[in-house]
């Protein structure tokens, strides 16, 4: 990781406090806006925001640690970008899998209904806001290689991708809530989610593979 001005340090934290504060309300307010609407793909995406807040929290905490007055170690370092990164790919798997058990098990017997229009513009503000912080964190980490970056680079991008298939099932589920094939879509929109979840958090974590397995095998002989 290349060192950081003072101005640069700032910026970067302040974005991911932000992406925190911004974040915070998202599982209380989809959690109502699926009570409201029962929708498959609002129960998907009340999951998704609520593992997500997590790794948002932790990536937050692992840039300040990194960048404190007295810095780390560079064995302390390579830990704390890690768990930033791994916390982040394995939000995303998590995420990807609930959604994905969610969706196969209203696949015969749901029908979606009620009001999606809370939902519908979460979702829509969804992809606004996170696509600037999506563009916002690429920046970031062209300007200077930073693990952290690059891992909320990586989650916005697929926050951003995710939202935009929510926009697109909610979106029909409104205009035709009682067509047979919104119970489709329904379901068809919460199977990419989850799909794109999955692809997206293996990808995320295949760089930092080789520094789980050699962290692993440290610890293995430390214990002999």
């Amino acid at each position: 990781m290349h060192d950081l001005s003072t101005p640069e340090k700032s910026s970067r934290e302040k974005t991911l406090l932000t992406s925190v504060l911004l974040s915070s309300p998202a599982p209380l307010v989809t959690g109502i806006a699926f009570i409201m609407s029962q929708s498959t793909t609002q129960l998907a995406d009340f999951i998704r925001r609520s593992i997500e807040l997590t790794a948002l929290f932790v990536a937050w905490c692992v840039f300040r640690r990194l960048h404190q007055d007295k810095a780390p170690d560079a064995a302390r370092r390579t830990k704390l970008e890690l768990a930033a990164g791994m916390t982040t790919a394995t939000a995303m798997t998590a995420s990807g899998t609930a959604l994905l058990v969610v969706a196969l098990s209203r696949l015969s017997e749901f029908e979606p209904g009620g009001n999606v229009t809370l939902g519908l513009t979460i979702a829509t503000l969804g992809v606004i806001v996170n696509g600037a912080f999506w563009r916002r964190y690429g920046r970031f980490a062209r300007e200077k290689q930073s693990t952290v970056m690059e891992a909320q680079r990586k989650l916005y991008r697929a926050k951003t991708s995710v939202d935009v298939g929510v926009v697109t099932a909610l979106g029909v589920i409104a205009v035709a809530p009682g067509h047979p094939a919104a119970h489709y879509v329904d379901i068809l929109g919460s199977i990419i989610v989850s799909v794109y979840l999955l692809w997206s958090g293996l990808r995320t974590a295949q760089p930092h593979l080789p520094a789980v397995k050699e962290l692993l095998r440290s610890s293995q002989e430390t214990d002999r």
